[in-house]
């Protein structure tokens, strides 16, 4: 089982995979559409994956684009995650990372959709 955590902003979302030891095995910047996400699931041949998104606009995309692709996504409630992880020093792919960690250790404070 591998574990991505994926952070979406406007132009771009940041993903970070996990393995089940916590070992990062990938981390990388895409661009939020369907062609980028296809690439994302198919370059990364990992199966299976379950990740998790935070709630915004967009998240629904990413999750029904990703789950085409045998994805297990969640999408995490922001602002749960953010009392399960405040950070001082927070960066995208710092929020990337602790999404990836909440997946792994079946914490993500899921919305229903």
């Amino acid at each position: 089982m591998f574990y991505a955590g994926l952070d979406l902003s406007r132009k771009r979302l940041d993903v970070h995979v996990l393995d089940e030891a916590g070992k990062a095995v990938a981390e990388r910047a895409i661009c939020p559409d369907a062609d980028g996400l296809r690439s994302l699931a198919t370059t990364l041949g990992l199966s299976p994956v379950r990740a998790a998104v935070e709630s915004m606009t967009g998240a629904r995309f990413i999750h029904d684009q990703l789950e085409l692709h045998g994805w297990d996504v969640e999408v995490a409630d922001a602002a749960k995650v953010k009392g399960l992880a405040p950070l001082a020093c927070k960066t995208d792919k710092i929020d990337a990372w602790v999404l990836a960690e909440l997946c792994r250790r079946d914490l993500v404070p899921a919305i229903w959709l």
